[in-house]
């Protein structure tokens, strides 16, 4: 024979998380007001309590390796043991047993319910005083206070209402409906209590009091009775070879956990009942229940109970789903407005900023940040733009998930404490890791003053006589506490909207992505059809022109044309010459596109020399000066290189030929991965307005139009520069001049080269 090892009260440090590491699933003993009895699979008793003899007169004291059979003798007619052997062998597939349970027995005239559950490949036969059942009347009135219950639409007469039907049918001295905050601890939400109680009201309860693995028992036993805190528990024998724990998991008779008992006297509760309230899988809170006197109900009786406890929690799903509905419902009317934006905007970023209360309402956020292509946009309320630099770089370096929540930003950055007024909770939506594209929501600080049943903060006290006395549950005098750098908290339909949020953007992201990669593709396929109908037409039109300008020619030659007639067969060869020139210059523009760049190094003094002496020969009239400065080498094709600078260089001179003297300044810088040139005129100027279309073809400013030009040098030239992912920029004021600035890239740096944020 062996005796079950009780809780070593020795093993545990005096503090309150004693009760999160107490196996109080094994505690080796049942509580005094029943007996226990346990099978295997044979139906051979292999565990019992101790007490046994108490309740059956003669019985031996020990069963262990005995039959069940051997019980038969004890058993008054017609409850026979082999009939509790067919209820075991027909029900066994239900582990359960509750459609059986309890089994009514009487044993030498008393009466008992046998309550049968499992226990790993354990049977129980838990046996309870069956004489102690509450009165016919309480038993009619289930059906109306049922009914009563679920007349309450509001939820929290609901509750209170609940409380007391529950007082009503198990008279306990105090009932309260104790609902469990996220963290695990509790507070009184409802209570129906003698008048002369203090009420709890209010009242909260730190996690300590009732701990996690207390918390996952409830979930597997819906009722828990302690009928009598003074009581003395049984031991629970087995064999002396069996060294396996008994998992009293199902068990009604399961004794207390000591640190649990002490916190009951501390409290002056002689007796306790709970009834476990689950809502959507998870324990919402308990229907608790003190006596301060001991009392015991039956199993019954607490069946009847557990029965408010599920109508309640059926009632409480019902409520919840329908107020988490109601909310869905608005945030689905915002998503569903927000995804007919992104279709009708060409970008997401527009259809985000035209409607930014779209963002704002994915949640109820008081606040909101929409951080995309390394701009910020600040929706509502949101913290000062000095404190955002910290912030954003917090969540760059600590948000690893798409979707990130929390209720106390400043408990997680500290230095957000100085903003905790505006945004104490913050949601996160990483819509680009790469990119660091963010939407952030804010909530505003809730400030909370919680009253707590004593001081949750205090340490439990170590007795002289060795006694835990578990702090501060030894007065449970009210303790104030002000909770601040706290929001509400995020809920989950406001975490499935920002889900739901992003899917949409990203969505809305790849379905743009495909429509520009088709659009481009449309655009590559006309791009190439029209440059191959510009060379055509180009190339086709150099006959007629140059039968124009031959003719024209001819008849000049004939004597016998009067003055006029000479004139306009002269314009006719001009305007045939400049024509000429438009289609070499559509002709060169063409074949840039059809052009490969073969890189090899351009001896860049010579070349401007060149260039310089050709615009002095034909500019020869000018008063001319052109400067040079440092003429650092490229690397590029010299074909097309010579032309970006003949073209600026000759528009320079062009456009300051009205200037006396005309200027013109060149000079070259580098830089590890680039070279630059820059090349100043004194002339006429370009408009700020108009500096964007210099670049286009045919587009030529309003004050040159009396000199010649053909509009496409400066195409050409930009064209020529993005072939060689270089880049071309200008400064230019009216009446003051013009600097254009073009960027070739180094040899070495060709594979490397990141575009820099400049205009090309």
């Amino acid at each position: 024979m062996l005796y079950l090892p009780m809780i070593n009260m020795s093993e545990f440090k005096v503090d309150l998380t004693n009760c999160d590491r107490e196996p109080i699933h094994i505690p080796g003993q049942v509580q005094s007001h029943g007996f226990i009895v346990v099978l295997d699979y044979k139906n051979i008793i292999t565990y019992h309590s101790s007490n046994i003899e108490k309740f059956i007169t003669g019985i031996e004291k020990h069963l262990l390796e005995k039959p069940l059979l051997y019980l038969e003798s004890f058993f008054d007619e017609p409850y026979k043991v082999d009939h509790i052997s067919e209820l075991i062998l027909s029900n066994k597939d239900n582990k359960t047993f509750a459609r059986i349970n309890p089994i009514s027995i009487k044993i030498s005239g008393a009466n008992y319910n046998l309550i049968i559950s499992t226990s790993a490949n354990n049977y129980l036969l838990e046996f309870e005083d069956a004489s102690a059942t509450i009165q016919p009347h309480i038993q009619n009135s289930i059906g109306h206070s049922i009914a009563e219950m679920l007349s309450q639409k509001d939820k929290q007469e609901l509750l209170f209402k609940t409380a007391f039907e529950v007082k009503n049918i198990i008279q306990y001295d105090r009932v309260m409906i104790y609902r469990f905050a996220d963290d695990g601890h509790g507070e009184v939400v409802a209570e129906w209590k003698n008048e002369d109680l203090t009420s709890w009201l209010g009242l909260h309860y730190p996690a300590s009091d009732i701990p996690k693995q207390a918390r996952e028992l409830y979930k597997l036993n819906l009722t828990r009775i302690i009928a009598d805190v003074g009581s003395i528990s049984s031991p629970i024998i087995t064999t002396a070879g069996n060294n396996e724990p008994l998992d009293l998991t199902n068990a009604q008779l399961r004794a207390v956990s000591p640190i649990h008992i002490q916190y009951l006297k501390n409290m002056k509760v002689a007796s306790s009942f709970s009834i476990s309230i689950i809502v959507n899988n998870l324990l919402w809170g308990l229907i608790a229940c003190h006596n301060y006197s001991p009392r015991f109900i039956d199993y019954r009786s607490r069946e009847y109970a557990k029965l408010i406890g599920q109508i309640l929690s059926s009632a409480l799903e019902f409520k919840e789903e329908e107020n988490s509905q109601a909310v869905q419902d608005n945030f689905k009317d915002n998503l569903d407005k927000l995804q007919r934006a992104l279709q009708e905007n060409n970008t997401v970023h527009d259809a985000l900023l035209n409607q930014p209360e779209y963002i704002l309402n994915t949640v109820h956020a008081t606040g909101a940040i929409f951080i995309y292509n390394k701009n910020r946009t600040l929706i509502g309320i949101v913290p000062e733009d000095k404190n955002l630099d910290g912030l954003i770089t917090w969540i760059k370096e600590n948000v690893h998930t798409s979707v990130y929540h929390t209720a106390s930003l400043s408990s997680l950055l500290p230095e957000a404490s100085k903003y905790k007024d505006v945004a104490s909770g913050m949601m996160v939506c990483v819509l680009s890791k790469e990119n660091q594209e963010f939407i952030v929501w804010f909530k505003r600080e809730q400030i909370q003053n919680v009253k707590w049943a004593g001081n949750p903060d205090k340490p439990a006290d170590q007795q002289t006589i060795g006694l835990l006395q578990i702090s501060p549950r030894n007065s449970f005098e009210v303790w104030s506490q002000t909770v601040s750098g706290r929001s509400e908290e995020w809920s989950n339909a406001e975490i499935n909207s920002v889900i739901r949020f992003k899917e949409d953007i990203t969505y809305a992201f790849n379905m743009k992505a495909g429509a520009l990669k088709k659009l481009n593709e449309r655009l590559q396929q006309a791009y190439e059809e029209l440059e191959t109908f510009s060379y055509t037409i180009s190339h086709d039109l150099k006959n007629p022109i140059a039968s124009i300008k031959s003719f024209a020619q001819l008849l000049m030659r004939d004597q016998s044309l009067e003055m006029k007639g000479h004139k306009m067969l002269l314009g006719i060869a001009e305007r045939a010459n400049q024509m000429n020139l438009m289609i070499n210059a559509v002709l060169d523009y063409s074949r840039l596109g059809k052009s490969d760049i073969h890189y090899v190094e351009v001896d860049t003094s010579a070349m401007i020399d060149d260039i310089i002496n050709e615009l002095k020969s034909v500019y020869n009239y000018l008063n001319l000066n052109i400067v040079v400065g440092d003429t650092p080498k490229l690397s590029g094709d010299p074909v097309m290189i010579r032309q970006v600078f003949s073209n600026i260089l000759s528009n320079a001179v062009k456009y300051a030929q009205r200037s006396d003297p005309a200027e013109v300044f060149i000079n070259g810088t580098e830089d590890e991965t680039e070279v630059f040139y820059s090349i100043q005129d004194n002339g006429l100027g370009i408009a700020a307005k108009n500096h964007h279309k210099i670049f286009e073809l045919f587009n030529r400013m309003d004050n040159v139009k009396d000199i010649e030009g053909s509009g496409i040098g400066l195409a050409i030239v930009k064209r020529i520069m993005q072939k060689h992912k270089g880049r071309i920029w200008l400064e230019s004021e009216l009446d003051n001049g013009s600097t254009f600035y073009i960027a070739f890239r180094k040899l070495s740096c060709h594979n490397t080269y990141q575009s820099k944020d400049q205009n090309i």
